[in-house]
């Protein structure tokens, strides 16, 4: 797994960003996450080691793209025409874009997009059914040959089925980490993970969160555990069943 992050530090714009985790991780520092700043990796893509090769390789996985902000974040305007030109030269690269603004999607794409990057996965990400209804129609008519939707971290049921057609390569869900976090019903992700059957797309139980409801009982569950006990539910949907 590899990460580039260009930039670091975002604003809060949904229930979703409550409890963010670069807040937190932030704030042990004094660090204030809403100051927007390049990274010294902001040309990660391109730098080369001493024998003149990439210090990025492909490892065969995804290189999660701006995980510390949101490549779409409006700050970041500035930067953002250079790291498409970083992403199309480095086409061996698959790229993993997630956002919660998608709705900035169709103003911050390169002029020569057309129906997407093939080394580009756009993800648009939804944590209750608020989210869903504002964001997703708005992703179903985006043009990206890579398109998924994360429900992390998810704060209620949502109805996936309006928006999971052709278009939409995988699902994932999850709870939320921190002290702070709120309550993730198990009841919700097997729903949607219903829906994801109905439809023919694969999904993913990423992780369990901290406080996770199953059978009425709330589970506390520490950090190190939240991804292996997601696993351990064994409900991943890995082939399309239609």
């Amino acid at each position: 797994m590899s990460e580039w992050n260009p930039w670091h530090g975002c604003r809060k714009i949904s229930p979703g960003c409550l409890n963010c985790y670069v807040y937190r991780r932030d704030a042990k520092y004094a660090i204030d996450s809403r100051d927007v700043r390049k990274n010294t990796d902001f040309d990660l893509p391109l730098k080369l080691k001493r024998d003149h090769t990439y210090k990025l390789q492909s490892d065969g996985s995804y290189v999660y793209t701006c995980f510390t902000s949101d490549f779409f974040l409006e700050e970041a305007d500035p930067w953002r025409t250079d790291c498409w030109e970083m992403i199309r030269r480095r086409f061996d690269l698959s790229f993993f874009i997630i956002t919660k603004r998608i709705h900035r999607f169709s103003e911050c794409i390169p002029k020569d997009w057309g129906n997407g990057y093939r080394n580009v996965t756009i993800c648009c990400t939804v944590e209750n059914e608020e989210m869903a209804k504002k964001r997703l129609p708005i992703f179903q008519e985006s043009k990206s040959i890579h398109k998924q939707i994360i429900c992390e971290p998810l704060l209620s049921p949502i109805d996936l089925s309006p928006y999971l057609d052709s278009s939409i390569e995988a699902v994932a869900v999850g709870g939320e980490s921190g002290e702070n976090a709120r309550i993730c019903d198990y009841a919700w992700v097997l729903d949607i993970r219903r829906q994801c059957m109905e439809a023919g797309v694969p999904f993913r139980f990423r992780q369990t969160g901290a406080k996770f409801l199953k059978d009425g009982i709330l589970y506390h569950i520490k950090r190190e555990h939240q991804h292996r006990q997601a696993q351990a539910a064994g409900i991943d949907i890995q082939k399309i069943f239609l």
